[in-house]
């Protein structure tokens, strides 16, 4: 149905009336533009993101305590819908309710006790929500384990699994295939466009093994929730964007910085020197 209305186009010989007739699409829908959050909504989860920095493990309803502490009345029902279009859940053990419609798609942890040695043993992928002053959107990004190297990253307003692939894509035309990348459960990779993608390999020694977080566990993905941390405190929240095109450019700046500048825990090296590799183009 998206596609079919993206192809409505008002250039086109064809009146709208007649493209939606031949498409089978709504004309509302094709006319319609969605309203944004509202400057209040903006700002109370700008405070529920900072929060959740600190307190990965609180629900609905600690975060709705949290923000009558700062005077903001918020209930219930507006903090759960606001979290979820921010795409954040609470970290916790949970009962196993999964479907078995996905259960083909969902993968074991392989990262225990292994020991990581060398570049592109280890990439691990996530998304985080990215306040701005008058919107949000979200930053995917792939991170080496081995030398904390941002191998890849953009900005997007929608979490379409999509997304995620493209920025795989680009990580692999640059610097080539991991041999295992890291992800949460989430259904941007537990769904046949992800999965399929990383065994659909010719030949089993170029395929890349999937490896994805416990349900509840904090710490299987903690490399990129620590990178998450630092983009946070050291630019994000300090010199919120005015726009996505400001926000692109601001974090391209922070990221050629943490990769080629920035020292890290290693011996104090910095992720370019640890990662070693050129990149293919």
């Amino acid at each position: 149905m998206k596609q079919s209305k993206a192809s409505v186009s008002k250039e086109s010989k064809l009146s709208v009336r007649k493209q939606c007739k031949l498409l089978e699409v709504n004309r509302s829908s094709v006319y319609y533009k969605p309203r944004g959050e509202s400057i209040e909504n903006l700002n109370i989860m700008r405070i529920m993101d900072e929060h959740y920095m600190e307190y990965p493990a609180e629900g609905v309803l600690r975060v709705q305590d949290h923000l009558l502490t700062l005077d903001l009345v918020v209930n219930e029902k507006r903090v759960r819908r606001l979290l979820r279009l921010m795409g954040i859940m609470a970290i916790f053990p949970k009962r196993n309710l999964s479907k078995l419609g996905l259960a083909k798609y969902i993968k074991p942890y392989l990262l225990r006790n292994l020991a990581i040695d060398h570049p592109n043993h280890v990439w691990m992928i996530d998304i985080t929500y990215i306040p701005m002053l008058k919107g949000f959107m979200y930053l995917t990004a792939i991170i080496d384990v081995y030398s904390r190297f941002i191998v890849a990253w953009d900005v997007y307003n929608t979490l379409e699994a999509e997304n995620c692939l493209n920025v795989l894509k680009k990580a692999i035309a640059k610097y080539g295939k991991p041999e295992i990348i890291n992800s949460d459960q989430g259904s941007q990779f537990t769904c046949p466009l992800w999965v399929d993608y990383l065994e659909s390999a010719d030949k089993p020694e170029n395929k890349i093994q999937i490896s994805m977080d416990g349900r509840g566990r904090a710490k299987d993905n903690i490399y990129i929730e620590r990178f998450w941390r630092t983009v946070k405190y050291d630019y994000v929240y300090l010199r919120p964007a005015e726009n996505g095109t400001e926000l692109y450019g601001g974090l391209r700046a922070f990221i050629d910085r943490y990769n080629h500048k920035r020292h890290q825990g290693l011996g104090r090296k910095k992720p370019a020197d640890l990662n070693q590799r050129i990149a293919c183009w």
